[in-house]
């Protein structure tokens, strides 16, 4: 092999390690968002089931630092006569209208803005919480 096929090589063979080495663009920004998932079920695992439990009926690890009782969302269909009030529910994880007074104090994280914290995807931001809504509107107990 001549010197200037095995430089070309080598230098080949930096090039590929360097970029195969570099963080991604995302990586690099120290302002980019943590993604969060668009299925409803793995948003409520992983922004509500802290506070609400896995099962969703008010008793997840949290519930020990909080003033106040975490309701269950199983039942809320029941404490409203039988109907899931969907846009109230909705607005409540948006942060956009008032908690239940059952809910106590705002103690809840107010989800909306996180949900559309992302410059190139709003509108994804409002299928979040259609679909957190519709998994906890799922929950309810017959």
């Amino acid at each position: 092999m001549t010197l200037k096929k095995l430089s070309l090589f080598l230098l080949a063979v930096f090039a590929a390690l360097t970029w195969l080495t570099l963080p991604s663009p995302a990586q690099t920004r120290s302002d980019s968002p943590r993604l969060v998932p668009l299925d409803g079920a793995q948003i409520y695992l992983n922004h509500c089931a802290a506070c609400h439990g896995n099962d969703a009926r008010g008793h997840g690890p949290a519930t020990v630092s909080l003033k106040h009782k975490v309701p269950d969302l199983t039942s809320i269909a029941q404490r409203n006569g039988g109907t899931f009030p969907y846009n109230r529910v909705k607005a409540v994880i948006a942060g956009t209208d008032e908690p239940p007074t059952a809910h106590g104090s705002r103690e809840m994280p107010i989800w909306g803005p996180v949900f559309h914290d992302f410059e190139w995807d709003q509108d994804l931001g409002e299928v979040r919480l259609q679909n957190i809504t519709d998994y906890v509107e799922s929950l309810q107990r017959k």
